[in-house]
C-alpha cells in the first residue's frame, strides 16, 4: 500500500500501520480538493507551505501553526471531509471546556468513534479491567468528550454503564466569582448521587475526577464500599500530582488499582496510563500511533526539550475524519521516551499551566 492511497486511513489501532505513511496519506486526503473539508481547503491558501508536498511524516506536523483557536467559530459542516460523500455518519459534535475563551468544536464521525473505542479498550484490557463489570462514571456529558469515551469504554468491556453528569463550566464560574459555598454544595450534590448508586449497585469500575476521589475519602461509608467492592478506579479530567496519586493509591484506596486517563477535546480520544507502573513511579501516558502524537517543547522557543525535562505539551490529532495538527495544550509535562511502536513523545506527570493568554486556568471539580 503506497502513501498516496487513502485506504490506509481505514486502518485500526492494532493494524501496525507506519505512522509516517499514515500522516502522509491523511494530509493528502485533507488537502485534496476532492476529499478535503471546506475548512482545510480554504485554509490551505493561507499556509506558508504546501501540505501535500512538504508533510512527509509525523515530524512535519510541526510545520503547521496552532490553528485550534479557529475552531471556536468554524461552522461544523465545514469540518467534515467531502471525501465521505453521503456516507459521513456524524455521531457527535464535541466542544472544549471553554476555560480560556469560547469553546472549540470538533466532529466525531462513526469511523473515528470505532477506532478511538478500540484503542481505549485495548489499553484498559492491558490493565486487567474486569470484563462485564458495571461501571459508575462521574463525568461531563453533553458537548464534552470524556463522558462519551467512558461510556463507550464500559460498553466495549461488556459492562452496563451507570453515569452521573457534572457541569464543570458552572463550577469554574462559581470559583471565578468567589462563590465557594455554592461549589461545596454542588460537590455534595454529586457525592450524594454517587452514594445512592454505590450502596445499591454492584459497581466494579469507578471512573471519576481527582477532586471527587478526594471528596469520597472524607465519607467513611463510601470509602468502605469502594475499597470493598470496586475492582478498578479510572481517574481523569483534572490532573493528579505525584503526591496525591501516591496517597490515594497506597492509603486511601490501597486495594483498588488506580488508572490514570489523559485526554482532551483536541485529541478526540483519551490516553490511558502505561500499564505496569506502581505509585512510586511517574504516571506516564503514551501516544496512540498512528492517530495522536505528542511532543514536549520549550514554550518560548518551541524546540523539543530533552528527555526527562518539563515543557509544554503539543498534541496533533490525525485521522480520516479530522486533522488538528500542532495544538498547544494548556498542560506541561515531563518528556518521556514512548513505548515501542509509537511515534512522538510520551508524557509524565502532566500538570496545568497557571495561565493561558493572561487568563487563569481553573480546574474546579473537573
Amino acid at each position: 500500500m503506497t502513501y498516496d492511497s487513502p485506504a490506509v486511513l481505514d486502518a485500526g489501532p492494532s493494524d501496525g500501520v507506519d505512522p509516517d505513511e499514515f500522516v502522509r496519506a491523511a494530509v493528502r486526503w485533507h488537502f485534496d480538493p476532492e476529499t478535503g473539508s471546506r475548512y482545510w481547503l480554504d485554509r490551505a491558501e493561507r499556509l506558508a507551505f504546501d501540505p501535500r508536498r512538504d508533510v512527509k511524516g509525523v515530524d512535519d506536523l510541526a510545520l503547521f501553526p496552532d490553528l485550534s483557536d479557529e475552531l471556536r467559530h468554524v461552522p461544523v459542516a465545514d469540518l467534515i471531509p467531502r471525501g465521505y460523500g453521503g456516507d459521513a455518519r456524524l455521531l457527535n459534535v464535541f466542544d472544549s471546556g471553554g476555560t480560556t475563551g469560547a469553546p472549540k468544536r470538533v466532529v466525531q464521525l462513526d469511523d473515528w468513534m470505532r477506532h478511538s473505542t478500540a484503542q481505549v479498550d485495548l489499553r484498559l484490557r492491558e490493565h486487567g479491567l474486569p470484563v462485564g463489570a458495571q461501571w459508575l462514571t462521574v463525568a461531563p456529558t453533553g458537548p464534552h468528550l470524556v463522558g462519551d469515551v467512558l461510556q463507550r469504554a464500559a460498553a466495549s468491556l461488556g459492562g452496563p454503564g451507570l453515569s452521573i453528569d457534572m457541569d464543570p463550566r458552572w463550577v469554574r464560574k462559581l470559583i471565578a466569582t468567589g462563590r465557594a459555598d455554592e461549589v461545596e454544595s454542588y460537590t455534595d450534590h454529586l457525592v450524594e448521587q454517587c452514594r445512592r448508586i454505590l450502596v445499591t449497585q454492584d459497581i466494579g469500575v469507578l471512573a471519576a475526577t481527582t477532586p471527587l476521589l478526594e471528596r469520597f475519602a472524607r465519607e467513611d461509608d463510601l470509602l468502605e464500599r469502594i475499597n470493598g467492592s470496586v475492582r478498578a478506579i479510572v481517574w481523569g479530567g483534572t490532573h493528579m500530582d505525584p503526591d496525591t496519586r501516591h496517597l490515594l493509591a497506597t492509603e486511601v484506596f490501597p486495594d483498588v488499582p488506580l488508572i490514570g486517563m489523559y485526554g482532551n477535546t483536541m485529541m478526540l480520544t483519551a490516553l490511558l496510563e502505561r500499564a505496569g507502573l506502581d505509585p512510586s513511579q511517574p504516571c506516564v501516558f503514551d501516544p496512540v500511533s498512528p492517530y495522536v502524537f505528542l511532543s514536549v517543547v520549550d514554550p518560548v522557543t518551541g524546540e523539543p526539550v530533552a528527555v526527562g525535562e518539563r515543557g509544554q505539551v503539543i498534541v496533533s490529532h490525525v485521522s480520516k475524519s479530522m486533522l488538528i495538527p500542532h495544538n498547544a495544550e494548556r498542560d506541561t509535562a515531563v518528556r518521556v521516551t514512548p513505548a515501542g511502536g509509537h511515534a512522538g513523545d510520551a508524557v509524565a506527570d502532566v500538570a496545568p499551566v497557571p495561565t493561558v493568554k493572561g487568563e487563569t486556568v481553573i480546574e474546579g471539580v473537573y
